[in-house]
């Protein structure tokens, strides 16, 4: 930027950046990062055309977030012209009443004043959003075609926002276009690699790979198995037989794992453009080698700066980087789908494909599953997660002269051969956003179904909405609402919001945020209408529930989403059933797709991922932020505990010994992130404390010790 034309000292470091930023003076005021600037109270009053909705929400002005009560602190730090600021927070984490009954409102004042401070004060010519996703495209408002009454519109009004997004996630970049006016600059996202095998795991492959070499009526094979039990127990894969292990072992080896993390403007290393050609489809020479060029090039830092100087950036379509080579070269602006040719044909033959694979991993026939659907999941695949609900109502879309999606049809039962399985789908804010034409086509299949002249036993849809018709006092319009989301301009049921500031007391506290959240129901016409009565009537018969990975870099443990989402439905299914219901996870990432129970996928990527050295070690190499991924793990891994009791306790155990009780990593990854390496502690404690792991006196009593020595540093370092 300095070499472009701005005005400031450029940090010696990026750790002489983070201690100006989240240093500074912070400790004197008591806020995370550095205080550069203050905001009156008489300022906001006199200065906030729309202060009667903030203080409706949040009280007199300056309120209490980010405030010492006689004005509102801005956090961040101005280097010549340019000023990098830390986003206030959505002022409601860490309060269980707002988490559990907040449905969308007004921001806070902090929040507010933050981008009123950069517009009127500062003056920024152009704000750029760092890595996705921001607050400001979530603020209330419409959903598309923004005015002024809309809260983003009010608060960035009419400066350029370029906003730096990674180009796998087209969906969620494509909702900061539309509710923020942005210009999204795609960035690559971390080099993949195979997970491997280490310590006891690579000991135990050795053993099964001898075994299965012997003739069967070996003599030396009995003692064998007795060798191969006793490591299977050492490295917690007690219980399978050493044909299953075998297979259970290739699976953790050959899982895909993200090498560290990208960094903005560095190209792929040698080997990691190696490991990444080696994972795409057969293609011919010269298009590989074009893919290999574009892979060395800086084409990221060079889009930002385009953008900061309002040039032109060329569009791109978002992806996966192995499934979709032509997101090469990143650094231009993401773009999303065709929205009225949305199932694609593959997608609804793939759906059918994976809704048989589902049914065939149950024991039993279901008559009702839930079922999550997030926007990513279906832009990326074209539909393929619609085209499984689809396939499982025994539905396929409808499409006019033009080729425009325009409603579903029924597939005859006798085409169909199975009974009509009653779906509860569940939608992300982001799907209801960008697919309101599939979000009406799913509510129109479902009361086609409903209103099928059919056997019950061969329509469990029309089974139930008969039922809840008669047990409700509904028409059976109502009755066969089975879309549900957030209200407009809400997103999330806050229930990892809940989890990550361990705001929540028993379990069905995150059962209450759920179906708070999430019980608008959205019919054929495409409006919500809340209906919470519904929900939990349909939330009663689901016999399980199950959500689709469609992305190879991330893992139900590696964001809060998932257990946010599909950890929510399933504990407000418990809740209402009495009982648990089996959680499925549908891995789309690699070949045909894998049905896999939550807990077998969570305890896969324990091994493959969190437990890694090959994972966690190229995390390290990215100082304080690796920590805070390495965190975000262990609190996600929680999050499945609370909400759907899907981890073995030997997960914790694991993760005690590796990150903390471990005295070298310990004091390692104190020196890199204390905050973080507390948190980490701290959070296996409260796993305990909430009886997902029961630890030994003597783990326990190392893991209070280390937490309180990771207290006393952080301690020491704001006395400093």
């Amino acid at each position: 930027m300095k070499a472009d034309g701005y005005t400031l000292d450029v940090p010696v470091s990026v750790d002489d950046l983070r201690a100006a930023v989240l240093g500074g003076n912070a400790a004197f005021y008591g806020q995370p990062a550095n205080v550069a600037a203050f905001v009156d109270a008489d300022i906001i009053v006199r200065n906030t055309t729309h202060l009667a909705e903030v203080e409706a929400v949040w009280g007199p002005a300056p309120g209490r977030v980010q405030s010492d009560g006689r004005r509102v602190f801005v956090l961040g730090k101005q280097f010549g012209n340019i000023f990098v600021g830390l986003q206030p927070t959505f002022g409601y984490e860490g309060d269980p009443m707002r988490l559990l009954f907040e449905r969308g409102f007004a921001p806070t004042h902090a929040f507010a004043q933050f981008y009123l401070w950069l517009r009127n004060t500062f003056e920024a010519d152009a704000l750029l959003h760092f890595g996705m996703h921001g607050a400001l495209e979530f603020m209330p408002g419409k959903q598309a075609g923004l005015g002024g009454n809309d809260w983003p519109d009010r608060l960035i009004g009419e400066v350029p926002n370029i906003y730096l997004y990674a180009a796998n996630n087209p969906s969620e970049a494509t909702l900061a276009k539309r509710r923020s006016n942005a210009v999204t600059i795609t960035h690559l996202t971390p080099p993949l690699a195979a997970a491997g095998l280490y310590k006891g795991l690579v000991d135990l492959k050795d053993s099964l790979t001898r075994w299965r070499s012997l003739a069967p009526a070996a003599p030396e094979r009995a003692d064998l198995e007795a060798l191969i039990a006793e490591q299977a127990a050492v490295v917690d894969m007690s219980g399978h037989a050493p044909a299953a292990l075998w297979l259970k072992l290739l699976e953790a080896e050959a899982a895909l794992i993200p090498d560290g993390l990208h960094v903005l403007g560095r190209p792929m290393s040698a080997a990691a453009r190696a490991d990444y050609l080696n994972l795409l489809p057969p293609m011919d020479a010269a298009e590989r080698a074009r893919i290999d060029a574009q892979l060395q090039q800086d084409t990221e830092i060079p889009g930002i700066l385009r953008a900061l100087s309002a040039r032109f950036i060329a569009p791109v379509p978002g992806g996966d980087l192995i499934r979709s080579p032509q997101i090469l070269p990143t650094g231009r602006n993401i773009h999303a789908f065709d929205p009225f040719r949305m199932p694609t044909e593959f997608a609804l033959r793939d759906g059918a494909a994976q809704a048989d694979r589902l049914l065939a991993a149950h024991p039993t026939l279901p008559r009702s599953i839930a079922l999550v659907l997030w926007g990513s999941d279906n832009i990326k695949s074209d539909g393929g997660p619609v085209g499984q609900a689809l396939a499982l109502m025994g539905a396929r879309p409808r499409f006019d002269s033009y080729g425009r999606l325009c409603g579903a049809d029924l597939v005859p039962l006798a085409q169909l051969g199975r009974p009509r399985i009653d779906v509860l789908m569940t939608l992300s804010g982001i799907f209801r956003d960008l697919l309101p034409l599939q979000t009406k086509m799913l509510a129109e299949a479902a009361y086609k179904a409903a209103m099928a002249d059919e056997p019950l036993s061969q329509n469990f849809i029309r089974a139930h909405a008969l039922a809840y018709a008669e047990q409700m006092g509904v028409d059976m319009e109502t009755a066969s609402l089975r879309v549900f989301s957030n209200a407009e301009g809400a997103y999330g049921s806050n229930v990892n919001q809940l989890v990550d500031s361990s705001a929540f007391g028993q379990e069905d506290e995150l059962a209450d945020a759920y179906e708070a959240r999430k019980s608008f129901a959205y019919g054929r016409d495409g409006k919500a209408v809340k209906n919470a009565a519904m929900l939990q009537k349909a939330l009663k018969n689901v016999e399980l529930a199950y959500q689709n990975l469609e992305s190879v870099e991330l893992g139900v443990t590696s964001v809060d989403h998932y257990f946010d989402t599909l950890g929510g439905i399933a504990r407000a299914v418990k809740r209402q059933r009495g009982s648990d219901t089996p959680v499925y996870i549908s891995d789309q990432t690699r070949g045909t797709g894998k049905i896999r129970t939550l807990r077998d996928q969570i305890a896969l990527e324990s091994r493959s991922r969190t437990l890694n050295p090959k994972f966690y070690e190229g995390l390290l190499k990215h100082g304080a932020e690796g920590v805070r991924q390495i965190e975000a793990h262990v609190t996600n891994t929680m999050g499945w505990s609370a909400t759907a009791e899907a981890v073995d306790p030997w997960v914790y155990q694991r993760l005690s010994e590796t990150f903390v009780l471990d005295e070298a990593m310990r004091k390692r990854m104190a020196a890199l992130n204390p905050v973080a390496s507390a948190r980490m502690a701290n959070r296996l404690i409260e796993a305990s404390e909430r009886s997902y792991w029961t630890p030994d006196a003597a783990t326990l009593a190392a893991l209070q010790g280390a937490a309180d020595e990771l207290e006393d540093r952080l301690e020491g370092i704001a006395a400093e």
